[in-house]
């Protein structure tokens, strides 16, 4: 801890330069903490006459997959592309070493085909946003269901 006076700002519009600064602060001391290990992208892409109607993008890192997005048009949902989609992205991160999963998404999205999925709820953040739910969820790859 330093003797010096220090000041605390709010900054509304963060200077670019301060938010690398303080970034690279916390990359720092990850580094030391744990492997170095680099996030490796994942995507699987559902296309129909080379048009892109459904998919799903993450990554795979320290074991774990994370989906970041998942979408389905309406034109081939409920039809098990979703899931299709899903069990090629598990499969892939198996490949890779990965255990487990873990995504999120909106109570007015997909909850309910995740669980089916055999996502299981690790934590929620209420109204958020205002008047819904976002979950967060996990699976364990390490046994198929």
């Amino acid at each position: 801890m330093t003797a010096d006076p220090f000041e605390l700002i709010v900054e509304d519009d963060p200077d670019p330069g301060h938010v690398r600064e303080l970034v690279a602060g916390l990359v720092a001391y990850n580094r030391s903490q744990v492997d170095r290990d680099r996030p490796e992208p994942l995507g699987v892409f559902l296309r129909v006459h080379g048009q892109i109607l459904g998919g799903a993008e993450g990554h795979t890192h320290w074991r774990w997959l994370y989906v970041k997005h998942l979408w389905v048009d309406d034109t081939v949902r409920r039809q098990g592309t979703g899931r299709q989609v899903m069990t090629l992205m598990e499969e892939a991160a198996r490949r890779r070493g990965c255990r487990a999963a873990w995504l999120d998404t909106f109570s007015f999205q997909a909850l309910g085909f995740y669980q089916r999925l055999g996502y299981r709820s690790f934590g929620e953040l209420t109204e958020y946003p205002p008047g819904h739910t976002r979950h967060f969820l996990w699976k364990p790859l390490d046994q198929i269901h």
